[in-house]
């Protein structure tokens, strides 16, 4: 296990070589370096397209989805304990509600 050695694919490369032929070897190789580069260009260009600033923001949100039921439960507990930051003012105009009665 662990991939290919250089032996491999010398071996590999050698039975082609014999059942193929050098020029029928020559043109699968050539062929496939011109795909290569047409999948590179292809790859660049959606690259080149995609909105990099939302896909960050959408792997942040995603980030901060709890996995497991404990972290679940610790994020519950923080948002209970933390008040947010929409909550704040609800009650400061209570406050001056009150204090203006």
């Amino acid at each position: 296990m662990g991939g290919f050695h250089p032996l491999d694919l010398i071996v590999i490369i050698g039975v082609a070589l014999l059942i193929f032929g050098p020029k029928t070897l020559q043109s699968i190789a050539h062929s496939t370096g011109r795909g290569l580069g047409k999948a590179k260009q292809a790859k660049e260009k959606i690259q080149a397209e995609l909105p990099m600033e939302e896909l960050a923001k959408v792997s942040e949100t995603i980030a901060q989805i709890p996995l497991t039921p404990q972290q679940a439960a610790q994020k519950v507990v923080k948002s209970a304990l933390l008040p947010d930051e929409k909550k704040k003012p609800d009650v400061e105009e209570m406050a001056e509600k009150r204090a203006q009665e």
